[in-house]
């Protein structure tokens, strides 16, 4: 083959003599059929010592990895976070505390098995809350084995028990200073974020002190700066604009002429009262601080319901990240980070209505708040924690129901809750409102039903308009189409009060789904502890007095010497004075005691009929 035609690969091919060798070694073996054994020389050692060395070398690489990533995991990974020194924290931190308010674990099981049936999830998912779950807290107050929220969110606040009713106030009547009073005189920012009233129980003690929670004209006064501190807060977002307003104006529910709006602005409060306003805040990155906002009258409505009216009210979860980010931004130049209250305040009134459907969409709502929060201190450089935990249980919540004598199934359905559109409430405002729209009365002569309770007359009765919108209002609001005459007949008969009509339209549904509740009141049962971090909540793990959550607050923000100083502060200048409002005997420090005296039928709101005969319930 002459040179120009040799083919194109082998071209330029260096040729050499270990090459030359190789060939003869190749062509004695198609010669023979015999393979031949190959010289090991220098090239073959060399490879084989490459080879080793990047194996060598990639396990070294390996190892370093893993190790890095557990120096990162076991230490702050922060780097303009806090870190501890001789058992006391040190640096920049924020602490978020967030409050499930009458929140027990059946609120938990109740919204997880919903959550699966609803969307197709398979029974191994589970809510955020259930990764975080770290311990349980004990909830009795000074004054009752079953606490109240005030006595609950004082014992949070102050980290000390009090009675029923007592807003950030011992029982000897000696205020008592607060991780927020606290945080605020160390230089940290503070905010509160609820669905209920801002002067509600559990936000209140955090920046009031008043001898009883009902004193909400004088919690909206401190929160907004007349307080013997100053002004404690700097940013509030929630309802109870009604306690904020003087009470020649329509939406007060002062008892006073007080225009306590006008003296928040006075004290340098930015305000918005609406959804336009609570939008222009742009999720936080258009706050001026301090900010009042307050969205509602009284309380934002429960999520199922506020979900239909998204234009007018903003969610826990919207308010819970406008806040976070204004605190995170106006804290970026401080040496102090900021303390901030989140409380799902609504599933404690679920839970008081015995409405298992406001429950579940409260508790949905919670959990993606909690969220929210998660992804706001993975994403965040300065150090923080999160820890959530409930004040109480409510409504003595169980995932079963006996409905007859008889044995009863193992069942609960919560398909049935998935069907409703509303809560029991919203559809008892929708009844009253008709009644006085149409003008009708709802003994009129119609269907006629045996009483079920001595408050219930013989003569009650429902005319034809009245069954046909009540059962409309059954089919539409809670999906139910097979409501008995007697149901319907009792819900007539209440029509024109909503309090009756609601606990009705929710043992309507409870019944179908076989949930069963034991009071509308409180419980004694032990509820839910959380943390974002167990490591940073380390004293929280296990089983925990509520106090002990609020020294954990205290202690996390090395607060402990100044929440003393302000408590002394607050003794000088309370006990007995005006601005802690009216002085109570000792026989109102909350309920009489844990003792039986023989009246269980004592304090019955009302024997509205509302559970069946077989389940000797009384209200």
């Amino acid at each position: 083959m002459a040179r120009g035609e040799e083919p194109l690969l082998s071209q330029g091919r260096p040729s050499s003599d270990r090459s030359d060798d190789r060939s003869m070694e190749e062509e004695d073996a198609l010669l023979t059929g015999q393979k031949q054994p190959r010289k090991q020389g220098w090239a073959f050692w060399r490879e084989i010592g490459l080879f080793a060395w990047a194996v060598t070398a990639t396990a070294l690489v390996i190892i370093l990895a893993v190790l890095y990533q557990h120096q990162q995991q076991t230490s702050s990974p922060k780097p303009s976070g806090g870190g501890w020194k001789d058992g006391r924290p040190t640096g920049k931190r924020n602490l978020i505390f967030m409050v499930s308010d009458g929140m027990g674990p059946t609120s938990l099981s109740l919204t997880r098995s919903f959550r699966q049936t609803t969307t197709g999830l398979p029974m191994d998912d589970v809510l955020v809350l259930d990764g975080h779950l770290i311990g349980s807290s004990r909830t009795r107050s000074t004054s009752s084995l079953i606490t109240d929220s005030a006595a609950g969110a004082t014992a949070f606040s102050c980290g000390q028990k009090s009675y029923n009713g007592a807003i950030s106030v011992l029982p000897n009547r000696d205020p008592c200073g607060t991780v927020l009073e606290a945080a605020k005189r160390a230089g940290y920012l503070t905010g509160l974020v609820v669905t209920t009233r801002i002067t509600d129980a559990t936000p209140a003690c955090f920046a009031a002190h008043v001898n009883h929670r009902e004193e909400e004209d004088k919690i909206a006064e401190q929160e907004v700066g007349e307080h013997p501190l100053g002004r404690v807060l700097d940013l509030m977002l929630g309802g109870g604009r009604c306690h904020f307003l003087p009470n020649s104006t329509d939406g007060s529910c002062r008892d006073d002429d007080r225009d306590i709006v006008d003296l928040a602005k006075k004290n340098g409060f930015s305000y918005v009262s609406d959804r336009k306003g609570f939008d222009g805040l742009n999720f936080g990155t258009g706050v001026k601080l301090p900010l009042l906002g307050l969205f509602a009258d009284t309380d934002i409505p429960y999520e199922v319901d506020r979900r239909n009216m998204d234009d007018v009210y903003p969610s826990l979860d919207e308010m819970a990240k406008t806040a976070l980010t204004a605190l995170q931004d106006a804290t970026e130049n401080s040496d102090k980070g900021f303390f901030l209250m989140i409380e799902g305040s609504r599933i404690d009134h679920a839970g008081h209505g015995n409405d298992p459907v406001a429950q579940v969409h409260e508790v949905l709502a919670y959990d993606t708040a909690f969220a929210s929060v998660l992804d706001f201190l993975e994403r965040d450089d300065v150090e923080g924690v999160l820890v959530g935990t409930s004040d109480h249980e409510t409504g003595g919540l169980a995932t079963a129901r006996q409905l007859s004598e008889t044995y009863p199934e193992y069942h609960w359905f919560p398909a049935v809750l998935a069907n409703a559109s509303h809560s029991a409430e919203n559809l008892a405002y929708q009844l009253r409102d008709h009644i006085a729209g149409k003008h009708i009365s709802p003994l009129d002569t119609g269907i006629k039903t045996p009483p079920r309770s001595p408050t219930l007359p013989d003569s009650a009765s429902t005319s034809e308009e009245m069954s046909e919108y009540i059962r409309n209002l059954l089919s539409t609001g809670l999906g139910i189409s097979d409501a008995t005459d007697e149901e319907v007949s009792r819900l007539a008969h209440f029509s024109s009060d909503p309090w009756p009509a609601s606990y009705i339209f929710a043992d309507i549904i409870s019944r179908r789904a076989q949930v069963g509740w034991t009071t509308h009141g409180h419980s004694a049962v032990d509820v839910n502890i959380y943390a974002s971090d167990p490591e940073q909540a380390k004293p929280l793990l296990g089983n925990r007095e509520n106090t002990e959550i609020g020294e954990f607050l205290r202690d996390y923000l090395d607060l402990g010497d100044d929440v003393k100083a302000i408590t002394k502060e607050l003794k000088s200048k309370g006990k007995g004075k005006e601005w802690m409002g009216k002085a109570l005997p000792d026989g109102k420090l909350g309920n009489k005691g844990d003792h039986y005296e023989g009246d269980f039928r004592k304090r019955g709101l009302m024997e509205c009929g509302c559970v069946g005969e077989m389940e000797g319930h009384v209200h």
